[in-house]
């Protein structure tokens, strides 16, 4: 079996509705990944690029977050009617500047974990 080129990784965190962070769960996160999976098998892509469920990316602030693997393209604010582009330009191997969180946005530290590198 071959491996898939790209994993989009789609937040559908739940949290109480009492929670300040809010979650992906009530924004949409899991109609945005059906719906992902449904634009791959249009386009011919399953099986080359898997959308993924995935629990807390720690992006909450930016709304229904997807990360694009091996790029790490980190994508906010997602909703259903812009999976068609954001699958478009990954099959150009571009992406969506419009709903890019830029590095300095995201939540993660910096520094090295992988033997001394970065990224």
């Amino acid at each position: 079996m071959a491996r898939f080129h790209h994993h989009l990784f789609v937040c559908e965190n739940v949290r109480p509705p009492e929670s300040p962070r809010g979650c992906c769960a009530a924004k949409g996160g899991g109609d945005v990944r059906a719906r992902f999976k449904e634009e791959l098998e249009r386009q011919g892509l399953k099986g080359l690029v898997r959308a993924n469920s995935a629990g807390c990316l720690d992006q909450c602030a930016h709304g229904v977050t997807v990360v694009v693997y091996p790029e790490q393209t980190w994508y906010g604010g997602v909703t259903v009617a812009d999976v068609p582009e954001i699958v478009a330009a990954l099959r150009e191997g571009k992406a969506v500047e419009r709903l890019r969180i830029p590095d300095a946005k995201l939540t993660g530290k910096a520094g090295a974990v992988d033997g001394g590198a970065t990224r």
